[in-house]
């Protein structure tokens, strides 16, 4: 009697749990479902398929390079465990459906630039192709984006569900593929004629990942949008961007008195 009381209880703990699992999955499937995933296209001030949620400017705050920081553990991660791509076509794009900022280039692209120019140095280029000097736009402001990443696995989950034997333990194989992942994405924004940082800017994303182990397939992981970690991620930066376009448009000059670099107000000793 005793034993057939502790096998009732144990089903029944093991389908609250099921259930609460499943239900969160679904919620949180139903929640991408309607997230502001980044895509669509911007050319100039015009842009196509934005996320209706992406904060949009009027008029840009000035001219803008994204920077990314290709020797931290983060980049690393990104682009090695996880085998995602760089982080700067994303920003990129993001930027310049919101119009706040104008986005110069600096990176692999300026090698194509400074060949134009000495094709035309050279004598090749056709006349009138107008590549002379004083015509590069410079960069007001660099972006610099960054990941910190938290994991955390269930597997726990999976050996508790497997305990109770049959569909309990079918269950567990299913849920022995569940991780809650974290990811918070930094921005920060530095002024590239004082060195001054102008805003900082932190996103969230979540998720919750039902791997099927055998049963779903391997595969590598594709781009941002094909993945859910990639999707993930994107949402926390376009959050993160939100949120320093935001706080840039109630910007206030940090004044230092005496000037800024010339001392401070923080003396030490003689």
């Amino acid at each position: 009697m005793i034993s057939r009381k502790k096998s009732a209880a144990r089903q029944s703990a093991a389908g609250l749990l099921l259930a609460a699992l499943f239900a969160s999955g679904h919620a949180l499937a139903l929640g991408w479902r309607h997230a502001p995933e980044p895509g669509g296209a911007a050319a100039g001030a015009s842009s196509q398929g934005a996320a209706s949620t992406l904060e949009h400017c009027d008029a840009p705050f000035g001219t803008l390079s994204v920077v990314e920081d290709q020797d931290g553990d983060w980049y690393r991660y990104l682009t090695g465990d996880l085998r995602l791509p760089s982080t700067v076509p994303l920003m990129r794009m993001l930027i310049q459906q919101s119009n706040c900022f104008v986005v110069v280039e600096r990176g692999r692209a300026m090698s194509n630039m400074f060949q134009e120019r000495a094709l035309e140095q050279s004598g090749e280029a056709r006349h009138g192709s107008r590549f002379g000097k004083g015509q590069m736009v410079s960069a007001d402001y660099s972006l610099n984006p960054s990941i910190n990443f938290s994991t955390s696995d269930a597997g726990g989950i999976a050996g508790l569900l497997g305990a109770f034997g049959g569909k309990a333990a079918l269950a567990g194989a299913l849920v022995g593929g569940l991780k809650f992942k974290k990811s918070e994405t930094l921005l920060a924004l530095v002024d590239n004629r004082s060195g001054v940082q102008v805003a900082m800017a932190q996103g969230e994303g979540h998720k919750t990942n039902f791997g099927l182990g055998a049963i779903g397939g391997g595969g590598g992981f594709g781009a941002w949008s094909d993945t859910p970690e990639g999707k993930v991620i994107s949402l926390a930066f376009a959050d993160a961007y939100n949120h320093l376009v935001r706080a840039l448009r109630s910007y206030r000059t940090q004044e230092v008195s005496g000037g800024l670099g010339k001392g401070g107000q923080l003396k030490t000793g003689n």
